[in-house]
């Protein structure tokens, strides 16, 4: 599998222009086929998603190291991820950071994850089964935020989290989405779009909308 994880970096990410030292290496060296179920194990180092159960995928190789590299971490980040999935970007972000923080709507999907990086010997992660809409506001505030599926607008909260400096990466939009960057810089935020992307949907608050505020003159 080695040999299949290295063509995978040279063919399928180096050659597309990522070009992070660290990312290519924890690319390298993270198992994928550890992270798919075994029907898909022959499929692990493709140049595609794959289902992993309960209506989600493993992103494809070449995504999950382009995000890795918009995130520009050294080693020393708080880095909180929604949509831990299978686990396999928490192991790669875990990898490149000092610690993750990581949420899954699904609890199913969250405990098989654990699993994973438990045996593994991945140590530095918190993993949470719940809506990401909110984040983790009691770790907060993160140096780079990574979300793996895609809301039709930014969650408010996420940004609020992002600390001084800090960077997000995360797929905007319906049918058509892109993969933006944001960095919050002085009083605000950049925005920038830097890849068309395919994700799962974000489901949740934010595809419900936050509940209404309630009035204080009506309410009891």
């Amino acid at each position: 599998m080695q040999k299949k994880r290295s063509e995978m970096v040279e063919t399928q990410i180096a050659a597309r222009g990522v070009r992070d030292p660290r990312v290519l290496e924890t690319m390298r060296a993270v198992p994928r086929h550890l992270f798919v179920p075994p029907a898909e194990v022959a499929f692990a180092y493709d140049d595609r998603p794959l289902p992993i159960g309960s209506g989600q995928t493993i992103s494809q190789p070449y995504v999950v190291a382009f995000m890795a590299e918009q995130l520009r971490l050294t080693g020393k980040e708080k880095v909180l991820e929604i949509g831990t999935g299978s686990g396999y970007s928490t192991a790669i972000l875990a990898a490149l950071a000092a610690k993750v923080f990581s949420i899954e709507i699904r609890p199913e999907l969250s405990r098989e994850a654990k699993e994973r990086l438990e045996k593994l010997g991945v140590k530095n992660v918190e993993l949470r089964a719940a809506d990401g809409y909110r984040g983790w506001p009691e770790q907060a505030p993160f140096d780079a935020i990574l979300v793996t599926a895609a809301p039709e607008k930014v969650p408010p909260p996420l940004l609020e989290q992002l600390a001084p400096s800090g960077r997000m990466v995360i797929p905007v939009g319906a049918f058509y989405q892109e993969l933006k960057v944001i960095h919050r810089q002085g009083g605000g935020y950049t925005e920038k779009s830097v890849l068309p992307v395919r994700f799962v949907p974000f489901v949740g608050e934010a595809e419900d909308g936050p509940p209404p505020a309630r009035d204080p003159a009506t309410s009891r």
